[in-house]
């Protein structure tokens, strides 16, 4: 039954997902919350599911284990913008603005949606200029860009040229932001990951698995921060 909880080796629940596209089952740990979701073919039983589970718990141990203390943003936080720490520092000002290794914020208000809301339009900035380019290079046109606070993927494209990005890119290295918005722009080709597809994000963005792996390595990082309460 899709949604179902089971419980691993005592104490990890599990939601149960079942996906009618998937050939095998595969374990993910949310990089937000340590949330565990299992995904299941449509042949494979929840019992054969929690039997998979369990063998994996030591793995699932690990990966809660290592994953990034959560951070709030809070002033006197240093929150990364584009790569950079900058200090949410309160400041009498209307609205959010870099100044030096500060970001200020209005003293009066909550620093956290505050931070959030100028990370989504700095994204929204740098990935419509991204993709412009990319798009331009590809000979391909998209129909929009969404941001959204995903918590499994940085990005998403479908098949009428529709692309999402989580906001939180702002946070990380500009090349990486560009990166993210290379790969979803390949997609415009070819919606799949193939040689080709890859080959196409190569000619887009040389040099890109630095960026890719910047991101295996630090997203989890990014998606830790808490913006409200």
């Amino acid at each position: 039954m899709d949604g179902r909880i089971i419980t691993v080796d005592g104490d990890i629940a599990v939601a149960l997902r079942r996906n009618a596209r998937a050939r095998r089952m595969t374990l993910r740990v949310s990089r937000v919350d340590g949330g565990v979701v299992l995904t299941l073919p449509p042949r494979v039983t929840d019992a054969e599911g929690a039997a998979f589970a369990a063998s994996r718990a030591g793995w699932l141990r690990q990966a809660r284990a290592a994953m990034p203390a959560g951070q709030v943003a809070a002033f006197g936080a240093a929150l990364p913008v584009e790569g950079v720490p900058l200090a949410l520092t309160p400041a009498p000002v209307r609205s959010a603005r870099v100044e030096g290794g500060a970001l200020l914020l209005p003293q009066t208000r909550a620093p956290g949606p505050v931070a959030e809301a100028w990370l989504k339009h700095l994204a929204r900035d740098r990935l419509a200029a991204s993709c412009d380019r990319h798009a331009a290079a590809l000979g391909r046109g998209f129909a929009a860009i969404t941001l959204r606070d995903t918590r499994s993927r940085w990005g998403s494209c479908t098949s009428d040229g529709r692309l999402m990005f989580s906001w939180r890119l702002a946070m990380a290295p500009p090349e990486v932001l560009d990166y993210v918005a290379a790969h979803e722009v390949a997609h415009l080709a070819h919606m799949d990951h193939s040689p080709r597809f890859w080959g196409t994000v190569e000619r887009l963005l040389p040099g890109y698995a630095a960026h890719r792996a910047w991101l295996r390595r630090h997203g989890g990082g990014l998606m830790a921060w808490r913006f409200r309460a």
